[in-house]
This record gives C-alpha cells, sequence and structure tokens, in this order.
C-alpha cells in the first residue's frame, strides 16, 4: 500500500515507548510505504517537552535507519512543535531550529497560556473549554511556520470525560476559519486515529470537521497514528482511508523536505 504514517513519536519523545527501529520493523510489517518521526518540542520552558530532545542523536538515528531500511520504508525526520506561534517564544523557537533538517513540522496545542490542556479545563464549562481552545488552533493557523496542524480537535481527548464532545455547531464559525487558513496558507490537516484509542472514540478531527474542509475545497491530508509505542503504527488507517473516502478525498499526503506530495489513498 502507499500510506505513510505522518506522525510517530520515538523515545526522542518524553512520552515515547520504543526505539525508531523498533517503529520501522512495524511499519514494514504493516505493508506501509514509508513513516516520518514527528518527536515533541517546545520553546517554553514551562513545557514537559522543552530541553528534551537530542536533536544530534535524533538526527543520526533516522539515518542510521534510513541506511538499514532502505528499499523497504521511506522514512522522514520531523517535528511536533507545540504552540508555534507564542510570540513570547518565536525568537528562541527560530534560534533552537537553525540548522536542522527536517521534512515536516506539525504545529500543536497542547497548553494554553503554559498550561496543560487538563489544567486548564479545569473549572471551565464546555462552552468556556472549546472556544478558548479554537480559538488557540486558530492564532496558531494564521501566523505559525508549520506544514501540518496537529490533532486539530484535541481539546475532546481531555474534556470528553468531565463535560463531553463539542458542538460541532456551536463552534463551526471557529472551525470554519481555522479550515480557511489552512487552505489559504497551504498548511495540511491530519486525520489523526489515536482518538480512536481513548474514551473519545473517533479520530481528531471529527467526521464534520473533515466534511467541511472537503466541502471548502481542501486537499492536504496527512494519515497519523500519533503512535508512542510500536504496535500504534498505523492503527486504525483502514478506517480512517474509508472515512476520507466516503468524504469525497481519493488522496492523501506525506511530506519530504517540507514539501507536500500527494499519493492514491
Amino acid at each position: 500500500m502507499n500510506w505513510v504514517d505522518m506522525h510517530v513519536h520515538s523515545r526522542f519523545s518524553f512520552d515515547g515507548k520504543a526505539d525508531s527501529a523498533e517503529e520501522c520493523e512495524a511499519a514494514i510489517r504493516r505493508g506501509l510505504h514509508g513513516i516520518c518521526f514527528t518527536e515533541h518540542f517546545s520553546a517554553d520552558p514551562l513545557d514537559v517537552s522543552y530541553g528534551v530532545l537530542d536533536y544530534a542523536a535524533y538526527r543520526k538515528s533516522v539515518a542510521r535507519c534510513q541506511e538499514r531500511y532502505q528499499g523497504k520504508l521511506q522514512i522522514g525526520c520531523g517535528l511536533e512543535i507545540g504552540e508555534p506561534h507564542r510570540k513570547d517564544h518565536l525568537q528562541a523557537l527560530q534560534r533552537m531550529l537553525q540548522g536542522m533538517q527536517l521534512d515536516v513540522i506539525l504545529g500543536s496545542i497542547h497548553n494554553i497560556n503554559s498550561k496543560k490542556l487538563r489544567v486548564f479545563m479545569q473549572g471551565k464549562s464546555r462552552e468556556e473549554i472549546y472556544h478558548a481552545y479554537f480559538r488557540e488552533v486558530l492564532d496558531m493557523v494564521r501566523t505559525a511556520d508549520i506544514d501540518v496542524l496537529g490533532h486539530l480537535d484535541l481539546a475532546k481527548r481531555y474534556a470528553f470525560d468531565s463535560v463531553g464532545n463539542y458542538s460541532f455547531a456551536d463552534n463551526q464559525n471557529e472551525i470554519r476559519a481555522i479550515l480557511t487558513w489552512l487552505i489559504q496558507r497551504k498548511i495540511g490537516l491530519e486525520i489523526n486515529t489515536s482518538g480512536w484509542r481513548n474514551s473519545v472514540a473517533e479520530p481528531y478531527p471529527s467526521i464534520e470537521v473533515l466534511k467541511l474542509y472537503r466541502r471548502l475545497g481542501g486537499k492536504y491530508i496527512t494519515l497519523a497514528s500519533d503512535a508512542h509505542k510500536a504496535e500504534d503504527i498505523a492503527a486504525d488507517f483502514r478506517r480512517a482511508a474509508a472515512i476520507l473516502c466516503r468524504t469525497g478525498f481519493s488522496e492523501v499526503c506525506s511530506y519530504k523536505e517540507r514539501q507536500a506530495q500527494m499519493y492514491k489513498l
């Protein structure tokens, strides 16, 4: 199959539980064309991933895997950067990224005002949580130097058990604005299957969001397991591909040297 898993974490991330080679082996067993490592990264000193990534060692590990699995698996080297739009950390982020050779940069919201989402949500209503979260995502996609938006509606992972999922109708204006900016700036949108591995029991983003993205003319979709261990590589990709086909997508993309490469589903 042509599929590329564009969101994978190894032990180079603070929460990764597998070696790079283990995950490459899993990808080959599952018949993938490729994977891209996207290790956590942040310029916020209060973020749990701050200062964790040893980029030189990470790059060497990816290079070893590329050599070892040449002809068997396409392997990319990327980052998942938390809150890359933060103006107070922008200069530091740009300095930290200098000289890095990257195939993709995912932009994700894991924190609001340097507080983890699950902490930020405490004492807030469903409406307050989701409106604040989507506004933060919107701020990011307007300005951040990213290639793909990570798990667009991740807030539901942490809010679901206490206040439930968001109302698409109540948040449609913010979501539409986010998707419009993605399309204008040619930033990709991932379908992240990790939501099927927790109580939310649906992908990030929801099917309604994918339908709207399609109606607005969006085309840059990546398949993303958000795997942190080898057994989750390409998890639920058939399920995700079926949803994309029903929504009207016939192609998805991978990234190399920060350029989208389209391929058939």
